[in-house]
C-alpha cells in the first residue's frame, strides 16, 4: 500500500499544529457582530429644515399675536386660549430645532443613533412653529385648536381604514395596492343599498361586501393565478373608477332619490364624556364609522401581535416556507387575510357617502388610497404606527382648508398640496427606514 504526502502549496499559510501529547486549540466560536454604520440623512434632512424654520418662520415670521382656542362653547370644562407672539415663537421653535439638529449632527461624529424621541420632538416643534407662522400672518390671527384636531381625526378615518387593509394584506405577503378601489366600491355601495333600502346600517354592512368583493379578486389573481400583484391592484382600481363611474352616470344621475339618497349616520355623543376640551368631541363624539375605526384599530394590533393567529400571519408573510414545514396553509391565510383587509377597506370607503356627504359622486375617494397606502409605509406595517401617520395626512388635509378660510398669505395652491407633500416625503424614507416583511409581493408556489 502506498500513500501520497501532500505538500503545503505554495503561498498558502498553514494552521500551526498543537506538540505532541497537546490538544488542539478549540474553534472560536463567538458570532462577529457588525455595525451598521449611520448615515448622515437624518442630521441632514434635521438641519435642512431646522434653518428652513429659523429663515421664514423667525427671521421672516410676522409681527402679529396668534390665538388658539382650546375649548369651544359647548365644552364642560373652559380653558382660556394660548396667545403666542409669532415673531418671538418662531425664533425660540427655530433655534430649539437647530439644537436638536446640532445634537443628531454631534452623535453622528460618534457613529451614534439618535434616540427615537428626537426626530419626533423635532417634527412636533417644526409643526408648532409652522402653525404660528401661518395663524401669525392670517387676516384673522385666531384659529379652533380643538376644531383642527377633531376635523384632522374625521378627515383621517377613510385613511386608518385604507392603511389598515393594508397592513393586514402586507403582513401576509400580498401587496394591496387596490386599497383605492376598495375605499370606491365601499363608497359607492353603501350609496346604492342604503338607498334603496333606507336603512344606512344596511348600506355601512354593503360597503365592507363591496371592499371584500373586490380584495377577493386580488387575492385570486395573485396567490392562486400568480399574477404580478402590482399590475392586478393598478386594474382594479382602474376598474372600479370606471365601473362606479359608469353606473353613476346612467343610474344614479337619472334618479337620484331612487338610488343616490342614502341618508347620513348619525352622531352619537356620549354625555358629559364628550364636553372634555379636545379630546371629547375626538373620542366620544363619532358616528358608528368612527368608534369602528378605533376599534378596528386595537383588534388589528392586538390580533397580529398578542394572539396565534397573528404569528401564523406574520410567519407567512417573513417565511412562507417555513410556516408551510409547520403546517401552516399559506395561500389559504393569504386569501382569507386579504379578504379581511378589503372588508375593513370598505367600511372605510362607506364614510364618503354615509357620514361626510349624503350622495355618491364620481372618484368620491380622490386617492386616499394611494395616502393610505403611504400611511402604511410611514408607520412601519404597524397598525399603530399607521394609525397616526393618517392622522398626520389627515391633520395636513384639514389645515389646508383653515388656513385658506381666516385669510393666510400662504398661496392656498401650496396649502393644497401639503398632504401630498408630506406623503412624499413618507415614501421617500425621510422619516426614517421603513422594512417590509420579507416575502411582501412574492408569490408562494408550493413544491
Amino acid at each position: 500500500m502506498s500513500t501520497t504526502a501532500t505538500s503545503p502549496q505554495p503561498g498558502k499559510s498553514q494552521p500551526d499544529k498543537p506538540p505532541a501529547g497537546q490538544a488542539a486549540p478549540a474553534a472560536d466560536t463567538t458570532p462577529s457582530v457588525t455595525f451598521k454604520p449611520v448615515t448622515w440623512k437624518l442630521p441632514v434632512t434635521l438641519l435642512v429644515l431646522g434653518a428652513v424654520a429659523f429663515i421664514f418662520f423667525g427671521l421672516l415670521g410676522p409681527n402679529q399675536t396668534a390665538k388658539f382656542g382650546i375649548s369651544s362653547s359647548g365644552d364642560f370644562f373652559q380653558l382660556p386660549a394660548i396667545e403666542v407672539p409669532a415673531f418671538l415663537g418662531g425664533i425660540v421653535l427655530s433655534v430649539i430645532m437647530l439644537g436638536l439638529a446640532g445634537y443628531a449632527l454631534f452623535l453622528k461624529t460618534k457613529n451614534q443613533r439618535p434616540p427615537r424621541w428626537l426626530p419626533i420632538t423635532f417634527m412636533v416643534l417644526f409643526v408648532a412653529a409652522f402653525l404660528i407662522w401661518v395663524v401669525g400672518g392670517a387676516r384673522t390671527p385666531s384659529i379652533s385648536l380643538a376644531g383642527l384636531i377633531a376635523g384632522s381625526v374625521t378627515l383621517a378615518v377613510p385613511l386608518v381604514f385604507g392603511s389598515l387593509s393594508g397592513v393586514l394584506c402586507e403582513r401576509v405577503g400580498v401587496v394591496n395596492i387596490a386599497i383605492e378601489g376598495q375605499l370606491l366600491g365601499g363608497a359607492f355601495t353603501a350609496a346604492i343599498v342604503a338607498t334603496l333600502t333606507h336603512n344606512p346600517y344596511v348600506g355601512l354592512l354593503a360597503a365592507a361586501v363591496a371592499g371584500a368583493a373586490v380584495s377577493m379578486v386580488l387575492a385570486l389573481f395573485s396567490i392562486k393565478y400568480v399574477v404580478n400583484q402590482i399590475i392586478v391592484g393598478v386594474v382594479l382600481n382602474v376598474l372600479v373608477s370606471g365601473l362606479t363611474g359608469f353606473l353613476f352616470s346612467t343610474v344614479m344621475q337619472a334618479d337620484k332619490e331612487m338610488f343616490n339618497a342614502p341618508g347620513r349616520l348619525p352622531i352619537i355623543e356620549i354625555p358629559v364624556l364628550s364636553s372634555i376640551p379636545v379630546l371629547g368631541p375626538i373620542l366620544f363624539k363619532q358616528s358608528v364609522v368612527g368608534y369602528l375605526m378605533y376599534a378596528a384599530v386595537l383588534l388589528v394590533w392586538v390580533g397580529l401581535f398578542k394572539t396565534k393567529w397573528g404569528l401564523r400571519v406574520r410567519a407567512v408573510g417573513e417565511h412562507p416556507q417555513a410556516a408551510d414545514t409547520m403546517g401552516i396553509k399559506v395561500n389559504a391565510t393569504r386569501f382569507w387575510n386579504v379578504t379581511l383587509g378589503g372588508a375593513i377597506a370598505g367600511i372605510g370607503g362607506s364614510f364618503f357617502t354615509l357620514v361626510a356627504i349624503d350622495s355618491f359622486t364620481k372618484e368620491i375617494s380622490g386617492g386616499r388610497g394611494f395616502i393610505a397606502l403611504a400611511a402604511l409605509i410611514f408607520g412601519r406595517w404597524n397598525p399603530i404606527g399607521a394609525f397616526f401617520a393618517a392622522l398626520l395626512f389627515g391633520f395636513a388635509d384639514n389645515l389646508q382648508s383653515i388656513v385658506t378660510i381666516i385669510g393666510t398669505p400662504v398661496p392656498s395652491q401650496f396649502m393644497a398640496m401639503l398632504p401630498y407633500l408630506v406623503t412624499v416625503l413618507a415614501v421617500a424614507g425621510l422619516v426614517g427606514r421603513s422594512r417590509p416583511p420579507a416575502a411582501s409581493g412574492i408569490p408562494y408556489v408550493k413544491g
